[in-house]
């Protein structure tokens, strides 16, 4: 059986939550962590029609983009129109997940998947950001423990590296050791000295858990006394951070790239600051509401920002520097970075059902 939790450990691993900025409310916001789950629906923002969705649809857990209760929230009232929307949700049995900015920011995220739609290379964070502490945990263990402590250290939290999940090292040897009259040893006697086949089993681990993973791994273990190194590692910062900068494989125009971007991301309009005929190349984006990167993107030497929105002074604030802007809309930023997550979601869980929502649109129309 699947439950709410293994598939929000599925989404951390996709979108660390470290990730996200200070001021974001991500992870399980609404439901049971132990509650089984069969089918999963991603999408941008739970809405109404969303909502009528997941619970016409049977849902047990809505991965939504956006997050709700987003704002301190006193009340929690069927005649508000979120407490309503929420209260029919806690109802049916839906919970709800958010990853919000730490999929914006994450390897493989939405600015990521934006920057390959575009074609770009050389992509590298438009502002990049301290990793947290990473440490490599070393043990070693009898063969009839391999497998229990190291399915205990990946349940502790340990053997994550980007996308990927469960990682070790495994080397075989030999250990050594003599125990006093007061030891108990598992393996062979005290008073001499015993050479017994194990395995060095390594690991990586967020210098944050650590304490949690060693003791977790000394439950496991058959040893008295095991024997383990702690060894801390230097981070590479240049892989993580918001938004994205990066090259076009050639230079183009303007109104070029603002065609074909469009046309890319399904947009039903394309808004631009600068002049169409201009060569452009560099191109720096952030997904969503992000005119707060058009500095970064000015100091990257980007040519042309891309963002979902744009406030009308900071469009002001491109044309006087010099940088262009693409403004597709925020639907069309973040909504294909919602299917991505349906399909890495349904990969690693092929026992269940997930789909982005079929009935969320752009809110925003042309005439």
């Amino acid at each position: 059986m699947t439950t709410v939790v293994d598939v929000c450990r599925s989404l951390e691993t996709l979108a660390p939550l470290h990730l996200a900025a200070e001021w974001d409310n991500v992870g399980l916001l609404v439901g049971g962590r132990n509650a089984s789950v069969e089918r999963v629906m991603a999408c941008l923002t739970v809405t109404p029609a969303v909502a009528d969705e997941a619970i016409r649809e049977r849902v047990q857990l809505v991965v939504s983009h956006h997050p709700v209760l987003f704002r301190p929230t006193q009340k929690l009232v069927a005649s508000n129109s979120e407490g309503g929307m929420l209260l029919r949700l806690i109802a049916a049995g839906v919970a709800i997940y958010s990853p919000h900015t730490a999929w914006d920011n994450a390897p493989g995220g939405i600015n990521d998947g934006l920057a390959r739609r575009l074609g770009l290379t050389d992509v590298v964070p438009l502002r990049p950001i301290e990793v947290p502490a990473q440490c490599k945990i070393v043990v070693f263990v009898p063969d009839a423990d391999l497998g229990k402590v190291s399915d205990t250290l990946f349940a502790a939290g340990a053997g994550v590296i980007g996308q990927y999940s469960q990682c070790s090292y495994r080397l075989a040897g030999t250990g050594t050791f003599f125990g006093s009259d007061a030891a108990n040893p598992t393996i062979g006697e005290k008073g001499r000295r015993e050479e017994v086949a194990e395995w060095r089993l390594e690991v990586v681990c967020p210098a944050a858990c650590v304490n949690e993973v060693v003791r977790a791994m000394r439950r496991a273990h058959s040893y008295e006394e095991p024997a383990f190194d702690v060894y801390p590692l230097r981070g590479d910062s240049s892989r993580f951070g918001s938004g994205r900068l990066g090259n076009l494989p050639e230079a183009t125009t303007l109104g070029e790239l603002a065609r074909r971007t469009q046309m890319v991301l399904q947009s039903a309009s394309m808004q631009i600051v600068g002049d169409p005929n201009r060569t452009v190349r560099r191109i720096g984006l952030a997904c969503g509401a992000a005119g707060e990167f058009l500095k970064d993107a000015q100091r990257a030497g980007a040519d042309v920002f891309l963002t979902g929105e744009l406030r009308f002074h900071d469009a002001l604030a491109a044309e006087s520097s010099g940088v262009s802007v693409l403004i597709p809309g925020h639907h069309a930023t973040e909504r294909p970075g919602v299917e991505d997550l349906a399909a890495q979601i349904a990969s690693r869980h092929t026992e269940l059902e997930v789909w982005a929502s079929r009935v969320e649109a752009d809110p925003l129309a042309n005439l």
